[in-house]
This record gives C-alpha cells, sequence and structure tokens, in this order.
C-alpha cells in the first residue's frame, strides 16, 4: 500500500502497528508521502514529514488587517474585565 509514486497512501491501523517504524522512517526520509491510517476503511489520523525550518511568525499577518479610516486604536471600549474588578 506505501508507494513513493503516490502523493497519499492509507495503511489500516491493524496493518500500521505491525510496521510502524518502517513507516514512520519512510514518512521522515521522504521515500513515501503522507501516510493517512484507516479504521474500518475510515480514516482517522495522517502520518507528515515534519520541515525541518519552522516557519517565521513574525511579521506572518502583515498587510491582512485593515484598519476603517478615522478608528482610534488607543481609545478604550468601556468594557469592564474580570483583572479590573
Amino acid at each position: 500500500m506505501l508507494d513513493a509514486h503516490h502523493d497519499t497512501a492509507g495503511i489500516a491501523v491493524t496493518e500500521f502497528k505491525a510496521r510502524c517504524l518502517s513507516v514512520i522512517d519512510d514518512v521522515a526520509q521522504g521515500k513515501t508521502g503522507p501516510v493517512v491510517l484507516l479504521k474500518r476503511n475510515r480514516p482517522v489520523v495522517a502520518i507528515v514529514p515534519i520541515d525541518d525550518e519552522p516557519t517565521d511568525l513574525w511579521g506572518a499577518m502583515r498587510g491582512s488587517v485593515t484598519v476603517a479610516p478615522g478608528t482610534d486604536l488607543t481609545a478604550g471600549t468601556g468594557e469592564i474585565w474580570d483583572a479590573e474588578l
């Protein structure tokens, strides 16, 4: 069921239990694509490789928020928080 020529492979949970270390190694080394574990022929979880370099979150949302003209971002909302009681 595991084949390097397919993007995603499916494998039964019982088969995965018997081959888990080799399946994990194959996915981590890029020998196969992501593997979906099946329970009663229904997908329950996917095993995917983790990128070596973490995504830099600093500035990831830059440019995605717009503020309406005339909005004062420093003005309070008047809402009382539990921390202020």
